[in-house]
């Protein structure tokens, strides 16, 4: 199936009998066709981008036009259907006109995490076989020239962003100058000459457990995927704005955008400082919120530090607030209605900090998502509680972000909800996940090995753990391949354990080991943006080696361990941690661009780490 022709990838089409559907519901039958029609749509806005006096907007006449241009420009470089365009670049409005004009051309787009490094752009680069990539600055440019040489279908550099300063290479502008040579009814017989079930994108995986490997992603699939977030989240009510800053290179960012467009809707984007990503999501006006766990986490961070910044009594009201706020979320999900005096007591919550936590979100936030990564249930049910449904849902590259989600009218916290419509969820005789529909991958670029390692009786295997309720909610109980299978036989998963540490105020990341062992142990990190507040509180310097090693750190998050292990069975508690001296980055490679832990390269690296926590007496759980 994936020889490495092109012919064979312009062409790779899986008749899973939904293109009527596709068309049907989303008014369009490909990526390319829906950018030519949302133009149409004129003066309404598709785009907010950040400027020194607020925002720029760009209408989706002017959204059409740029995609025309930039197509017309792909075209007179000799860019031909089915061919390979990559996209080096971070989250901003020019990558989704890039990714729009060369849908246009007929091309195939392949993101590169703009974080990565010279060498991991070098495997997209080669192995997608792209003729071009779209570089955002110089400094990706420069990330390109190093490894060019070893990339021999790479004929083009495009930087975005100014001039770049690297040889060989051309701006945004001189592309799209290039093309006006190029007669519009080109990108209109491209578009038009592109099927369902053609390749749209490969999307490499983050690669937690090797190489990545690139997911090809068809027209159909990302289409299949948009019209059930529609139809599910009722999308066509409303006029969906969202907050863009996760990564696009991510099929989460870019089945959110493609929704959006494909509604009619307005893409807000980040200033690219991710220190005022909290601060722009109350400016953006945004109706919908798509987020990973992490940045959930910190806001609930911020929430309970200035809470706990009050007093002790602030913070008993604000739990008595919380709790009123549950039971007022309860009732109003069975369809009753509160009495007198359920309702004077909701509005005093209000008043004691709830009407805040929504603040954060902006007035007129609709609904909340999360995905990507586990979120601890009790994070939801405090958001729940003040006002902000968050709902958290399942789904993979493979299956382009799209599997299940919880219902807004009955979310069970805990789960990722139940199959959205013309999705398949199963779970096997080993508990293994499985998924089937539309949605679902035409199968790994040029590796028909592991495409056909993937599929079980046309099912996806997904790689996931979990159950099904009589009532179809799903929930996930760890990865097949991150078990750890302690000395005396019992399997456990890691990653809810690690969910719970992470709810902690001071810590960022949690690593539980234990594999073979007679107990568990875990890696600590502090949070950088919280750990001055700790050493202000202990009275001692703000540095992170040396807080790492401070016994009264030690004993404050003891405090918190001791609360996390709770939850837990006494085999899946911890029993020793550590603290290290300095945060996981993606740079170091330690996390992947969605901030998922590689846990395999962690273990490695940190050996030592883990293996003096074994060297000394283990101190019973509380």
């Amino acid at each position: 199936m994936f020889d490495g022709g092109m012919i064979h990838l312009a062409r790779l089409s899986i008749d899973r009998g939904l293109r009527p559907a596709a068309e049907r519901i989303t008014g369009a039958a490909t990526l390319g066709r829906m950018v030519l029609s949302a133009s149409e749509r004129g003066a309404d806005v598709a785009m907010r981008i950040p400027a020194k006096d607020g925002f720029r907007s760009v209408t989706y006449r002017q959204y059409g036009r740029q995609a025309r241009e930039i197509a017309r420009g792909l075209i007179a470089l000799g860019i031909e259907p089915g061919e390979v365009v990559a996209l080096l670049c971070s989250t901003r409005a020019e990558w989704t006109l890039c990714e729009a004009g060369g849908l246009c051309a007929g091309a195939v787009i392949a993101p590169v995490y703009h974080t990565n490094s010279p060498q991991e752009c070098r495997h997209v680069l080669a192995h997608s076989e792209a003729r071009a990539v779209f570089c955002e600055n110089a400094e990706q440019a420069a990330k390109v020239a190093q490894v060019r040489a070893r990339c021999p279908q790479l004929e083009h550099v495009i930087v975005i962003e100014g001039e770049s300063g690297v040889p060989d290479t051309i701006t945004l502008a001189q592309l799209r100058r290039g093309g006006q040579e190029v007669d519009d009814e080109e990108v209109e017989a491209r578009v038009r000459a592109v099927e369902p079930g053609d390749v749209a994108t490969l999307v490499y995986t983050s690669g937690t457990t090797g190489p990545p490997k690139g997911c090809a992603l068809t027209h159909s699939n990302f289409l299949s995927a948009t019209a059930m977030y529609r139809g599910e989240l009722k999308l066509d009510e409303v006029q969906p704005v969202i907050y863009m800053f996760l990564p696009l290179a991510h099929v989460l960012a870019r089945v959110a955008q493609t929704v959006v467009l494909d509604i009619g809707g307005t893409l807000v984007y980040w200033s690219g400082d991710p220190g005022r990503i909290i601060e722009e999501v109350a400016q953006s006006q945004l109706t919908h919120f798509v987020a990973v766990p992490r940045i959930y986490e910190k806001l609930h961070t911020g929430v309970v530090s200035a809470v706990a910044g009050r007093g002790r009594l602030a913070g008993a009201l604000f739990a008595w607030a919380l709790e009123v706020g549950r039971r007022a979320r309860r009732v109003e999900r069975s369809g009753g209605s509160p009495g007198r005096l359920s309702a004077l007591r909701l509005r005093l919550t209000d008043r004691l900090g709830l009407a805040k936590v929504r603040a954060l979100f902006g007035e007129e936030l609709t609904m909340a998502l999360v995905g990507a990564a586990p979120i601890d249930p009790e994070l939801l049910e405090f958001f729940d509680a003040c006002g902000v449904p968050v709902l958290e849902g399942y789904g993979l590259t493979e299956s382009c972000s799209t599997a299940t989600l919880n219902p807004e009218n009955a979310p069970r916290f805990g789960t990722v909800g139940r199959a959205l419509p013309a999705s398949e969820v199963m779970v096997d005789e080993d508990g293994e996940v499985l998924l089937r529909g539309a949605h679902v991958f035409a199968g790994y670029h040029r590796d028909p090995k592991a495409t056909a390692a993937t599929f079980a009786g046309g099912w996806l295997r997904t790689g996931d753990l979990g159950t099904l309720s009589a009532d179809g909610y799903l929930t996930l109980t760890g990865r097949s391949k991150e078990l750890i299978i302690t000395s005396g036989g019992k399997n456990i998963t890691p990653v809810n354990i690690e969910s719970a540490l992470r709810e902690t105020r001071w810590v960022t990341e949690a690593v539980v080991y234990g594999d073979r062992r007679p107990y568990l142990v875990c890696m600590l990190t502090l949070d950088p943006d919280e750990a001055p507040k700790l050493a202000e509180q202990l009275e001692i310097p703000a540095d992170l080696p040396s807080m790492a090693r401070d016994e009264r750190v030690h004993e404050l998050l003891q405090a918190d361990v001791d609360a996390a292990n709770a939850r837990f069975a006494r085999v899946e508690q911890v029993k020793r941690f550590g603290v290290l001296g300095h945060e996981l980055t993606q740079a170091a490679g330690e996390l992947t661009p969605t901030l998922k832990v590689k846990r395999a390269l962690v273990y490695e690296r940190y050996a030592d780490f883990f293996e003096a926590l074994y060297a000394q007496p283990a101190k019973s759980a509380k």
